[in-house]
């Protein structure tokens, strides 16, 4: 588990980035015991001119997720020995900030961005796309009082940040180029732009709907980043 160099044991937290509850926070009294990193690509499939082969073309990288299971008690929160009278709901304490970041936040139009951050091990910027709670301890009034959240979080980057990717290398001017035999919008935007999947600079700039229907002879032209 993530812990200080004083080795001090750090508690996981998501924190609200923006929307209405910016700033506010679900402290993780119990840490994940584990937590999986998914990332993955695309390939598109393009048959060969005349031999009827596949060549395995690079198309875009998928946004990276993380998902864990988080554990929320409210036991040893009941201020009361009678459990009826100092009742402490899961919900409202945990569970119902987790269902703020899948709703629809008034200001944005859309659910609000959160950071899960765990001492120095994670600092994970996303939004969460899923969440499924299983409460599994009540009070004898029937309110929950123990829960388990499977959650999957998202990685979110902002448009800018993206551009900051951008090779600096890459053209400063517009430049044509006459498609050749075996050209694909891939192999063209890895050569002029050093990364292929700028082949989507190239396609929107150039109106293509069907970037695999480019024509031997046809004329683009190839935008600055």
């Amino acid at each position: 588990m993530p812990a200080t160099q004083s080795g001090k044991l750090e508690k996981a937290q998501i924190i609200i980035l923006n929307g209405k509850k910016e700033g506010e926070t679900i402290d993780c009294k119990f840490n994940p015991t584990a937590y999986t990193v998914n990332k993955s690509i695309n390939y598109g499939e393009l048959k060969a001119t005349g031999s009827g082969a596949s060549i395995m073309q690079f198309v875009d990288g998928n946004a990276e997720t993380l998902s864990m299971e988080l554990f929320f008690d409210t036991t040893d929160e009941l201020d009361s020995p009678d459990p009826d009278q100092g009742a402490v709901d899961v919900r409202k304490q945990y569970t119902e900030l987790i269902d703020t970041l899948l709703a629809v936040d008034g200001e944005l139009h859309a659910p609000p961005v959160c950071r899960f951050v765990w001492g120095d091990g994670i600092d994970f910027t996303a939004l969460v796309e899923h969440a499924e709670k299983r409460f599994t301890k009540f009070l004898p009034s029937g309110v929950p009082i123990r829960a388990r959240v499977s959650i999957q979080f998202t990685e979110y980057k902002t448009a800018d940040y993206h551009k900051s990717e951008v090779s600096p290398e890459s053209t400063d001017k517009t430049k044509r180029w006459t498609v050749a035999e075996g050209d694909t919008l891939w192999l063209i935007a890895a050569e002029e732009y050093g990364d292929s999947s700028h082949w989507r600079t190239i396609a929107d700039h150039n109106d293509i709907v069907n970037p695999r229907a480019v024509e031997t002879g046809e004329q683009l032209e190839l935008p600055p980043l």
